[in-house]
């Protein structure tokens, strides 16, 4: 019998609705994405902007219409490219120069048209290279101490492309090694120590929109405005696959995620909605995730983190700087936060991991150019953290500035991950001692000390090399010695090297010329090597004469006209 509470819950239909047939419950056959809040020591990273003084104030912008960057930042210096009348020229800052800069500050005023993207050069904070409107790519050599007057006298020019250069991009791993972008459709890849095309790759339709090479620099990708994208092996020039990107008309951007084997695009839908894709690089037919931004109608520039695994998306001409975390498993990216501005943004300069204060938990710095005033402000990243020490979680071993391969053997087939170098100490000596292991050495070359020596013969090694790509006739015709000086020099150099405990930039020649001596006695090419160096430091004198005299004649024909005599 069923008593009357029970027969009042089966009559009612709003109680019916709780009873659950559990036989009818199954586990669902495809794995649900988690929708809810995931845990990440990233998830409130936050970005903090560098006060008023240590801004960079006063700096004429460029108000070129082209979709790059137009800023390029190391830990010694920053560039940016600036407005003038004709040509085509850049400011370069050191990093610790901040304020308001001088209305007549130097600069770099070699090429004839307009410069549409500038980088570092990877392996030497001196040198960076430059694409212009006049067809060219230039490579210039910046002095530790900065400008003391306009440069126009370059290291190496590249000429090739026919219409003008849009984007250059340095190879990760390998020295010397340069690839650039052009209207012409083509994209060339350039071996600056010689001057010379290695390979030119013409599988492109219409105008290349973006490059990006993966971690060991064996893959690029590209998107072009044939809506495609593409990924191709640099030395052969072959399509290893293709696929259309984004539907929409304006430009897409391409981003090598590491070394996952994907890669992130960004881009517009058919209604000009703002859109983000995952790829896998050996498929390209169809995305493995994707979704919209928001509606705003300028271009995202994709920026990846490898150390951290975090993707900042940028668009052009908002304030917004939105970050992911790349995973992988499906969806592969994740939303975290945003940095939001009223200030639009022209173009963003990446600082390189070995520039940043890992004690203020510092996990990437941009360069924000602002579009409405000549401002330039550091903003960075900061996870929040208590305690001041080093995390060693925030801060794997990052990406050395020392090459892992030459150019010559990255064009025979070589391919190597980036040498790494600590966070916390700042050494890679242990990478250091496998690569000269590894290492085959000419017969022309002498090897290296023991792996066993005393720590300061091997130190020298780890250091960043300096390549003098000047013609060898020059150096030969400026470089004659006599050899009843060989004593002498050898003395001044043993002096000048016992002087200093540990080697700096300017000693770090002269240790390498005393450990290349085989019984006291300099060779032909140490010589020319010192007589060079001197030369250098005599014309550097020269022009910051020079320039101090001009300086002081146009005071003196400025107080010549105040004073109307």
């Amino acid at each position: 019998m069923i008593c009357e509470q029970d027969k009042d819950n089966t009559s009612s239909p709003q109680k019916q609705l709780n009873i659950i047939d559990n036989r009818s419950c199954t586990k669902p056959t495809k794995r649900i994405w988690f929708k809810g809040v995931r845990s990440s020591k990233f998830r409130h990273v936050y970005g903090e902007p560098a006060k008023r003084d240590k801004c960079y104030e006063n700096i004429q912008i460029t108000k070129n219409a082209h979709d790059s960057q137009f800023c390029a930042v190391n830990p010694k210096f920053l560039a940016v490219v600036t407005e003038v009348a004709g040509g085509g020229a850049f400011i370069v800052v050191p990093i610790n120069c901040t304020g308001r800069l001088d209305f007549n500050a130097s600069k770099v005023t070699g090429h004839s048209g307009p410069i549409l993207d500038l980088k570092w050069n990877p392996f030497n904070d001196n040198v960076i290279a430059s694409c212009s409107d006049d067809c060219t790519i230039k490579l210039w050599h910046i002095p530790d101490e900065g400008l003391a007057m306009h440069l126009n006298d370059w290291l190496v020019e590249l000429q090739g492309h026919k219409r003008r250069v849009a984007y250059i991009e340095w190879h990760p791993t390998a020295e010397n090694v340069l690839f650039s972008a052009g209207f012409d459709h083509l994209v060339i890849v350039w071996d600056i120590e010689k001057g010379e095309a290695i390979n030119v790759i013409d599988c492109h339709h219409d105008a290349i929109q973006s490059m990006s090479l993966n971690r060991d620099g064996s893959l690029l990708a590209t998107t072009c405005k044939d809506k495609k994208l593409r990924v191709i092996e640099p030395r052969s020039g072959i399509v290893k696959s293709e696929g259309i990107c984004h539907e929409g008309s304006k430009a897409s951007k391409v981003v090598y995620l590491g070394s996952t084997g994907k890669l992130l695009t960004t881009g517009f839908s058919r209604h000009s909605d703002r859109r983000y894709a995952i790829w896998d690089e050996n498929d390209l037919s169809e995305p493995l995730f994707s979704d919209t931004i928001d509606s705003s109608s300028g271009i995202v520039f994709p920026f990846f983190d490898p150390d951290t695994n975090i993707v900042f998306l940028a668009g052009k001409g908002d304030g917004n700087i939105r970050f992911y975390e790349i995973c992988d498993e499906p969806p592969y990216i994740h939303y975290l936060s945003q940095v939001i501005s009223g200030n639009p943004q022209r173009g963003l300069g990446v600082m390189p991991k070995r520039g940043l204060k890992a004690t203020n938990c510092e996990i990437y710095r941009f360069y924000k150019l602002h579009a409405t005033k000549g401002l330039c402000e550091p903003i960075g990243m900061i996870v929040p953290r208590k305690s001041d020490q080093f995390h060693e979680d925030l801060y794997p071993d990052t990406a050395a500035p020392k090459p892992a391969l030459t150019a010559q053997e990255w064009v025979r087939g070589s391919n190597a991950p980036p040498v790494l170098v600590s966070m916390r100490t700042g050494e890679n000596n242990t990478l250091d001692i496998h690569a000269i292991k590894q290492r085959k050495f000419t017969a022309q070359e002498k090897v290296p000390p023991a792996i066993n020596n005393n720590r300061r013969k091997f130190q020298f090694l780890s250091t960043e090399t300096i390549p003098d790509y000047r013609p060898k006739e020059l150096i030969n015709e400026k470089s004659l010695k006599t050899t009843t000086n060989q004593t002498t020099k050898f003395q001044q150099l043993q002096q000048r090297w016992s002087s200093t405990n540990e080697p700096t930039n300017k000693s770090i020649p002269l240790l390498r010329e005393i450990n290349s001596i085989g019984d006291n006695i300099l060779t032909e090419h140490d010589l020319r090597a010192a007589y060079q160096s001197q030369s250098d430091e005599i014309r550097k004198l020269k022009k910051q004469l020079a320039n101090s005299e001009h300086r002081v004649r146009e005071l003196e024909d400025h107080i010549r006209r105040l004073t109307g005599k």
